[in-house]
């Protein structure tokens, strides 16, 4: 009797041991830390874990059901990781020479050294960046060596099957990325916006399945290829059909079968469902058709009803006490009696700063109209001298203001504003004329300033 109890105990034993885990542990020690946090990040560009690390730069935790491709950040620098389930993984780095000094140990690390010798190998070949002026023929030849040295790194490398046939899926499709957007990249670099790739340029897309839901979770660079050959097919028809990129960009995604490649594909378009869209509500209402995540369905909705609040006619929303560069505090119902062009910049914002010539111009052609010009600034408030200097240095005229808290300021948040710069006009009653007003340098403003027979 005890031989049998004893044989069933080795059995649960034996049955507990092997009984597979769902997380991976990752521990570690980082010399001249930049950071009190760790931050693990997906394809997605979304933190799945933020991991503690103390004064002296070491951190241990455990992340649940990673498996594949992540970055891990410190707040300043960024590497690849590979995660699976079983990994027991110690990291070592010295922010003092980041990617150089990274090295693993443990369970996991011999794919992840490799990593590591990939990520410095190519940095050492230049990567594929310095290649696009190169004509076609050239940057074939280089762009093919570059894949034949990476097959023959991960040949070599005594790692895992598992792992090794998704750095093959990775190679290939990093392959097929580079090969595949030559076109845009050599026209940018040789500023030649009429170049072509010759009639014999391979077609790398032939036969390729844009539907794979494991590769688009897995390879970063498949991903990237189904959205870059998605997006240029819908900037051609965009112009093709004299319609916005979101709505061609919607069209494009609807030919995937996929559900989860969809969702994430269109989350992309949040931003565009803003009052800078002239075809925003259109946009949210085909987006609301395609996607099935209720959570981006809500946030979308939320721009949605932002974007109704600032319709033309309705009342625009307020400023209270914002500092005044003449002295003093103005709140927005201070100006009513006169359109108000609003202008929302910063001194570090380089697009705001090309605007300013433009502004002063249109000040000047108006300044006998009933029209005030307001610059409203997001600097931070510790920044107050720094935004002082710049309207003294470039003689910024009309009514400069300082918003209370920058980006987090209500009257930003209320205009749904994520970029800068950004113009407003208002009527004499403190209505909204256009939440998103052509920029002083676009030839619309005059249009739309003279139609109003200011």
């Amino acid at each position: 009797m005890k031989k049998i109890l004893l044989g069933t105990l080795t059995l649960l034993v034996i049955s507990c041991a092997s009984e597979p885990v769902n997380y991976t542990l990752l521990s570690g020690k980082i010399e001249n830390p930049n950071s009190n946090t760790l931050s693990i990040i997906n394809s997605s560009n979304e933190k799945v874990r933020e991991i503690a690390v103390s004064d002296s730069g070491v951190f241990n935790d455990t992340i649940f059901d990673a498996n594949g491709l992540y970055r891990f950040y410190d707040q300043k620098e960024q590497a690849t990781i590979y995660l699976q389930n079983g990994f027991d993984l110690n990291l070592t780095l010295n922010t003092a020479e980041f990617d150089e000094s990274i090295s693993y140990t443990g369970e996991g690390s011999a794919e992840n050294n490799y990593l590591v010798q990939k990520f410095l190998k190519n940095e050492k070949n230049g990567g594929v960046s310095n290649l696009y002026a190169l004509d076609e023929a050239e940057y074939l030849k280089q762009t093919q060596a570059l894949k034949k040295s990476q097959d023959s790194l991960l040949q070599a490398a005594k790692i895992g099957d598992k792992f090794k046939e998704l750095e093959q899926a990775a190679i290939k499709y990093s392959y097929i990325f580079n090969v595949m957007r030559y076109e845009v990249a050599h026209r940018y670099f040789t500023k030649n916006k009429d170049f072509k790739v010759s009639d014999s340029y391979p077609n790398v897309l032939e036969n390729l399945d844009m539907n794979n839901e494991e590769l688009f979770k897995t390879i970063p660079n498949y991903k990237a290829v189904v959205g870059f050959n998605l997006s240029s097919k819908a900037s051609a028809n965009a112009k093709r059909d004299s319609i916005s990129y979101g709505l061609a960009f919607i069209n494009e995604v609807n030919s995937v079968n996929n559900q989860f490649i969809k969702n994430s594909l269109i989350k992309s378009l949040a931003f565009e469902v803003s009052p800078m869209n002239p075809d925003a509500e259109k946009l949210y209402q085909e987006l609301m058709k395609v996607s099935s995540d209720e959570k981006f369905k809500e946030t979308i909705t939320n721009s949605y009803n932002t974007l109704q609040k600032l319709k033309k006619g309705n009342n625009s929303p307020m400023f209270e006490n914002y500092e005044n560069y003449a002295g003093g505090a103005t709140s927005l119902s201070d100006l009513k009696g006169k359109y108000t062009y609003i202008d929302v910049w910063a001194t570090w914002c380089g697009p705001c700063k090309v605007e300013i010539p433009y502004l002063k111009q249109i000040e000047e052609d108006y300044k006998d109209k009933n029209i005030q010009f307001v610059s409203i600034s997001i600097d931070k408030l510790k920044d107050r001298d720094l935004w002082k200097n710049m309207i003294k240095e470039k003689e910024l005229g009309g009514i400069q203001l300082l918003a209370d808290k920058d980006w987090q300021s209500s009257f930003l948040k209320s205009y749904d504003i994520k970029s800068i710069p950004r113009f407003i006009l208002l009527d004499p009653e403190g209505k909204i004329v256009s939440a998103a007003a052509p920029r002083p340098s676009d030839k619309k403003l005059i249009n739309l300033l003279n139609g109003l027979n200011i």
